[in-house]
């Protein structure tokens, strides 16, 4: 989660100080409004990918750990069944 939350940040401050750089250059209202506006939409779509990239990481991370307690599961029931034929035939 401390990688988000640098990620978070960097993304942040990336975003406001190209918000303030445009703010503060000479240029014509309707060009800032327009900047800034590219800029937002810009920023956007590298949240949402990033975004994306972060829960298809937890979904992989959580499909392999279902998998890894399934064979857990699995093996633990296999030899459950062995040691009780064990028990079985040692008793006969």
């Amino acid at each position: 989660m401390n990688t988000g939350k640098v990620l978070l940040g960097v993304l942040a401050g990336v975003a406001v100080g190209a918000t303030l750089g445009i703010l503060f250059a000479p240029d014509k209202g309707s060009n800032t409004r327009r900047k800034i506006t590219e800029k937002g939409e810009d920023y956007v779509e590298e949240l949402e990918t990033k975004f994306n990239d972060v829960v298809a990481g937890f979904s992989k991370q959580f499909q392999n750990a279902k998998r890894e307690a399934s064979n857990f599961v699995e093996n633990g029931k296999v030899k459950a069944e062995d040691a009780l034929a064990e028990l079985t035939a040692k008793a006969k």
